[in-house]
Formats: C-alpha cells, structure tokens, sequence
C-alpha cells in the first residue's frame, strides 16, 4: 500500500516546489507580456510621431466616411482617435487646462489632425476637440480628438 500511496499522493515538498515553479513560470510569462507591450507603445509613439504621409485628399476621403457614418447612426460628434500625452511638449498639461495656444503643444499625427481641421473643416462649422481620457496616477494619461458638428444655440 504504501508504494501505491507514493505513487498516487505526491508528498507536500513535491507540491510546493511544483507550486513555486508554476509561480516562476507564470511570473516570466506576464514579464514578457509587459516587455512586448512595452515595445509595442515605443513602436506606436515612434509612428504617431512621425509625418503620415497621408495627403489631404486621402484625409478628406477619409474623414467623409468617419462623418457619413456617424450622421447615418444618429451622432453628432464622435472620437476620431487617442493618443499618448507624450506626444504634446508638455505631457498634455495645456491640453489638460484647455490653455489658450495648447494646439501648439501638440505633435506628430495629432499636430496634422489638428491643422487638417483648421484649414478644412473648422470653415464647414465642424469643432475639434482635445481632452485627456484618463488619468495615471493622478497625471494626464491619453489624449482623445472628437470631432462634432452640434448645433448650437445662441448664448
């Protein structure tokens, strides 16, 4: 019986140390999936930050189809995008404040969005607006862009 009992029930050092070792392997786990998101976030900052080589024909094409659809689904505003505060000179603190001159803290593709509107869409009556979307540890963290075509009343 005993030789069966052996084989049947491993002893309590035998599940602790397969414990602690399913714990080593899921800590490496999770550690390799906060790396890759990491690199992730770089790779994406790295672009955003970057000139889109989009036209402002292809813009145009584009933001047609974001205002056609969200005008069939009843909307009068929507959010065209996200992007890290980093991308603001100063981590989004003006954009935060809504100071005036905070469209010149921005960067990159939210610089392009921004200056796609001036020239194209604020003329139409279309606003733009940034806003912080949430908080990290009581700092600005993403940035949204919402494009809206309300209509307003005279106050």
């Amino acid at each position: 019986m005993t030789d069966k009992t052996n084989d049947l029930i491993p002893s309590v050092s035998a599940i602790r140390m397969k414990a602690a070792q399913a714990e080593r392997d899921e800590s490496a786990k999770l550690k390799l999936r906060q790396a890759k998101a990491e690199e992730e976030k770089a790779e994406l900052l790295k672009r955003l930050s970057m000139p889109s080589g989009v036209d402002d024909e292809e813009r145009l094409k584009r933001a047609a189809s974001i205002i056609n659809s969200a005008v069939h689904s009843g909307l009068t505003r929507v959010e065209i995008g996200r992007f890290p505060n980093k991308l603001c000179t100063d981590n989004g603190r003006a954009v935060n404040q809504q100071e005036p001159g905070w469209e010149k803290t921005l960067t990159g593709l939210p610089l392009e969005i921004f200056q796609f509107w001036k020239k194209h869409l604020e003329p139409r009556g279309y606003e733009i607006k940034y806003q912080i979307k949430e908080y990290v540890g009581g700092m600005p963290g993403d940035v949204a862009i919402t494009l809206s075509w309300e209509e307003r009343l005279p106050t």
